[in-house]
């Protein structure tokens, strides 16, 4: 069928977009899709619908996503494609004028203004149009990225947001995500993020910008299962979607994904795609590849392996990168922004709201005599003096790996005996050397089970005397419940606390000993494995291998709610990414360190980031010994084989870069927190200190790209970001509202809606069904509490406000309740579905092919009509309002703006009259305002091919340099892709030129409202 209805409509088989210009269907290049231009009225079947996307497809032609206007399709979505129907554009200069009987000219203010908001942006527009409408405190760096997205030096708006931890990406991401949707660019939309920062980010883009997403878990798929056909493409049904990573590379979705094309892409932390051979990496290409916008984001984006990174910068524009082994941050300017705390403009902008963060203190924890005889031992046995003196093991790694075992506690390092010892029972498993990569000699086999017996012993050795440490022995669990009284956190206390460590043993440990230890009131638990579930939830404990998403999902949560009883999450490193625990704490201790400067940034960074309201303190227990090691060559000091000896000077190295370089990457030039680790402990292995190793780091190859992640982007053009004009005829968006629902609800929305206003700024009213099909992307759960949905006997009821200040409010309470951070107040942006669903009900108060006739403060008659010129992908490339004047004898057109409305007198205040004066005078005149309006478009073409030429030469130019230059650097087997990729490239370009005719729209008349000369037409 050429019609399908429902939420999505349908896509086709195969669309072809503007990331696939060199597929263009016979003929598209030479046809103009103008007179399919968004906001367009056409005739299909008899009925009329207003056009509201334009899609090439590459067998069926013009593919229209429509909306029913007259009254037997109103309220439907379609999709009709012009090679299968009919698709009649009414001829603007057969507009039938219609009077307007409503108070004050209600229907037709409402009328312009909804095809206003209606009308996409053009890509000539590179101003921010809603930036001032969102749920935050709105901070210039965090616009900058859609304004470099936006601005075309990159045709397609494609964009990797690197900032560093706790900048605000997820707003970063919801404001160009908004402005996508206001071009018409973000219809289709798919957010990827690790399983446990889902509802984070789903909430985040409601909360804040109302974009509602699917969210595809466990439970979100059960419920689509419930809901669409079987076998039916879930993309295609949902039109805006948010599903983990792991989730969506199952082969469950493989079929799925090939036919499926969305607008815009998000993938979060994307550092985890550039591995090429993995799944990860396929899936991210190929969702490259079904994409038009793509938005990367992390923290920490590349491996420090050039060629890595640019694989993942060729997902955004396939020809930014003519060598991959070798580039400059000035060939990514146009994809890539990259901000610290330090940068300038973040630094202005976060005064207030973001509390400067506290030192990070180290806590020296003296290792008690059980404890040192464990040192002595390591010290003796496994990791001796000389680097070159034999060790208990004939695999380097293993005393390190010991070390650090113990280092976090007794109780690690007997789980690491343990399993290395298993190790040793299955010597065939294990290489015969310690780089197995290398050509060695081969080994005797009585010599290697030599060496193996003898690290057994020594392992039966070290396990006698770690199994001697007892709760009571131990000096750091002393230290941490010591520290965690003087901050305060026990019974009857709100204080909170997140203690992370990389061992599972000592996070279970601790769970199990420090609630009691504290005074937590013990009951008894259900779950036997989580003892410290018996604390009455004061207690919490999140690690990836015995954490299932969905607990780990709760577990974020409870923590961020202030009524919670949660008091302590013991964690590990699955919480260092992308987790907000800033929410209700600002207390955080390392009771282990990680030997990796980007793991230990990365954990303060869970409670140090935008919205933190208090300080940010840290703390690191510190093991000390006295058992003597090696001697400091540079300040022939003693050394000790403690924590002293990595953890603490990491601690302050991780400090200094947060205040100087802004990122603890740029102090290493590596970018992987397990590739640092590694390096880090092979240095030590050779004899180094963490001083030596660093700054070999810093001068080893891949050192030239430290760059990449300093600040990139930081300094912008202009000091303010670029804004949108778009004429408005109301003063506000609430206006607008409170007016569209006095015109749309008879007799009244307070009876047909059962609205209710309230003196605190809530609105709440039954949401009609057509308005809650709209709200179906929002969680059913979300549904349910907010008591949205009816129920049996019970309808539903919609929240909403145009309050900042109260939706903050109530976005603090959720936060402060213990049930949910979901606001019972939803606030309304100009992407709302209310707001979406209001404006469509505004357009239809209009009959087929009419406009309406006010009585305004003019002399003579004044047409207003809208121009559009569209590209080759049917996108607006120019969008004109103008008002007609002076006709039939002095034609005159100028350009329509909000101050021109107003001196027309168009806006609440204005009479009104039921009877236009005239109205088969104006009708005569219609053809030749039209052609007027035409005249002015044309005149100004030129204009607009040269200001669209000046926006796309430097891509042009670019392509062209990157061509040249990759032939150099490549090979005669590369030169054919090379030659594909220019040519893509230049033919997304030359798609995005303007095509054919431009498509004219009569919205309204004013005719003079006092009896003049001019009263009539002529």
């Amino acid at each position: 069928m050429s019609v399908e209805t429902g939420a999505a409509g349908g896509q086709g088989d195969a669309v072809w977009d503007a990331w696939k210009p060199d597929e263009l269907p016979a003929g598209g290049q030479g046809r103009s899709s103008a007179g399919y231009a968004p906001g367009a009225q056409v005739l299909i079947r008899d009925e009329l619908w207003l056009v509201r996307k334009v899609t090439n497809t590459r067998h069926d032609g013009w593919m229209v996503d429509v909306t029913g206007v007259s009254s037997f399709v109103r309220g439907t979505d379609a999709v009709f494609y012009d090679r299968l129907d009919d698709i009649q554009v009414l001829d603007p200069r057969e507009t039938q004028l219609v009077a307007d009987d409503s108070p004050n000219h209600r229907r037709a203010r409402l009328f312009l203004e909804a095809v206003m908001r209606k009308t996409y942006l053009p890509q000539t527009e590179h101003g921010l149009a809603l930036c001032d409408g969102f749920l935050m405190d709105q901070q210039v760096h965090q616009l900058r990225p859609a304004e470099l997205a936006l601005s075309m030096k990159n045709p397609q708006p494609r964009i990797l947001i690197a900032d560093v931890v706790g900048l605000g990406k997820t707003l970063e991401i919801g404001v160009l995500l908004a402005e996508l949707i206001r071009r018409g660019r973000g219809e289709r939309i798919l957010v990827v993020t690790p399983q446990h920062v889902l509802e984070q980010f789903q909430r985040e883009l409601w909360t804040r910008f109302a974009i509602p997403l699917v969210r595809l878990d466990s439970t979100g798929i059960q419920r689509v299962q419930q809901e669409i056909p079987a076998g039916r493409n879930p993309f295609s049904y949902f039109k805006r979607a948010i599903i983990s990573v792991d989730t969506l590379k199952s082969d469950v979705y493989a079929h799925h994904l090939e036919h499926t094309d969305w607008d815009a892409v998000v993938i979060d932390e994307s550092h985890n795609l550039v591995n090429r051979g993995t799944k990860n990496n396929a899936l991210a290409r190929l969702l490259a590849q079904k994409t038009d916008a793509l938005v990367l984001a992390s923290a920490t984006p590349h491996n420090g392996d050039a060629a890595s990174f640019a694989e993942l910068i060729k997902m955004l524009d396939e020809a930014a990168i003519a060598d991959p082994s070798k580039y400059e941050v000035k060939d990514l300017e146009h994809l890539y922004i990259r901000r610290t705390k330090t940068t300038p403009e973040v630094r202005e902008g976060l005064k207030g709201a973001w509390a400067d963060r506290g030192p990070s203190q180290p806590l020296h924890v003296p290792a008690g005599e059980k404890e040192l005889a464990v040192f002595k031992e390591l010290a003796a046995h496994w990791i001796p003096a000389d680097p070159a003196a034999p060790s208990a093991s004939t695999y380097p790694l293993v005393p390190y790996q010991l070390l650090k075992s113990f280092l976090s506690s007794h109780r690690a390092l007997l789980e690491t005996i343990k399993t290395r010892l298993k190790n040793l029972d299955k010597p065939p498993a294990e290489k015969s050397a310690p780089n197995a990569k290398r050509k060695t000699r081969p080994v005797d086999p009585a010599v290697r089970e030599a060496a193996r017996k003898a690290e057994r012993a020594a392992l039966v050795e070290l396990q006698a005397l770690a199994e001697q440490i007892q709760d009571e022995d131990s000096a750091k669990l002393a230290a941490l419940l010591k520290e965690l009284r003087a901050m305060g956190v026990g019974p009857g206390s709100d204080t909170r606390v997140v203690v992370f460590s990389e061992r599972i043993p000592t996070l279970k440990w601790l769970a199990e000993t420090v609630p009691a230890a504290l005074g937590f009131p013990r009951s008894a638990s259900t779950d036997e494995s989580k003892p410290w579930l018996g604390f009455g939830g004061a207690v919490q404990v999140m690690h990836g291998d015995a954490t299932t998403d969905e607990e780990q999902t709760d577990i974020v949560e409870k923590f961020g709610l202030r009524d919670d009883p949660v008091r302590i999450l013991f964690t590990g490193d699955v919480a260092s990414e992308g987790v907000n625990l800033h929410q209700q704490c600002h207390l955080l201790i390392h009771y282990d360190l990680p030997w990796s400067l980007i793991r230990i940034e990365q954990r303060n960074g869970r409670i140090d980031r935008y919205g933190q309201e208090h300080q940010p303190q840290f703390r690191a227990l510190i093991l000390t010994s006295d058992v003597p090691w090696r001697t400091d060559e540079a300040t022939g000091q003693p050394r000790t084989l403690d924590d002293r000896l990595v953890g603490e000077k990491l601690l302050k190295r991780e400090e200094e870069a947060h205040k100087i370089e802004g990122s603890a990457e740029a102090v290493t030039g590596l970018y992987r927190a397990q590739e640092e680790e590694n390096r880090l402990t092979q240095d030590l292995i050779a004899g180094r200190t963490v001083e030596d190793s660093i700054k070999q780091s810093q001068q080893s190859g891949a050192a030239f790209l430290t760059g990449l992640l300093g600040q990139v982007g930081a300094v912008s053009e202009h000091p303010e970001v670029p804004r949108a004009v778009v004429p408005k005829l109301f003063r506000s968006t609430a206006d607008y509202f409170d007016e569209a629902l006095r015109q749309i609800c008879h007799p009244n929305p307070e009876d047909q809606l059962s609205l209710l206003r309230y003196e605190d700024g809530t609105i709440a009213f039954e949401p009609p069904r057509d308005l809650l099909y709209r709200l179906k992307s929002l969680p059913k759960s979300y549904l349910d509490e907010q008591r949205i949905l009816p129920r049996k006997n019970e309808k539903g009821r919609m929240r909403i406000t145009f309050s900042k200040t109260l939706a903050s409010a109530r976005l603090k309470a959720a936060r402060d309740s213990s049930k949910s951070q979901w606001p019972n107040v939803s606030y309304v942006t100009d992407v709302h579905p209310v707001l979406d669903w209001l404006t469509d009900k505004v357009l239809v108060q209009v009959g087929r092919h009419q406009a309406p006739v006010l009585a305004a403060a003019v002399d003579r008659p004044v047409f207003l009509v809208q121009g559009i010129y569209s590209n080759a992908v049917g996108r607006p490339t120019v969008v004109e309002w103008m008002a007609v004047t002076g006709l039939p004898d002095a034609p005159d057109t100028k350009p329509l703006t909000a101050q021109l409305l107003e001196d027309y007198g168009v806006g609440p205040n204005m009479p009104g009259r039921a009877t236009p004066r005239d109205l088969p005078g104006l009708t005569e005149l219609v053809p030749a305002a039209i052609d007027e309006a035409e005249r002015f478009l044309k005149s100004r073409e030129e204009d607009y091919k040269l200001q669209i030429d000046k926006t796309l030469a430097p891509y042009r130019k670019r392509v062209t340099h990157w061509k040249q230059e990759a032939l150099f650097a490549g090979t005669r087997r590369d030169k054919q892709d090379v030659d594909l990729a220019a040519s893509r490239r230049l033919s997304l370009v030359k798609s995005l030129e303007t095509a054919g005719e431009p498509m004219l729209r009569l919205l309204a008349v004013l005719e003079p409202h006092a009896a003049t000369a001019g009263d009539t037409a002529r």
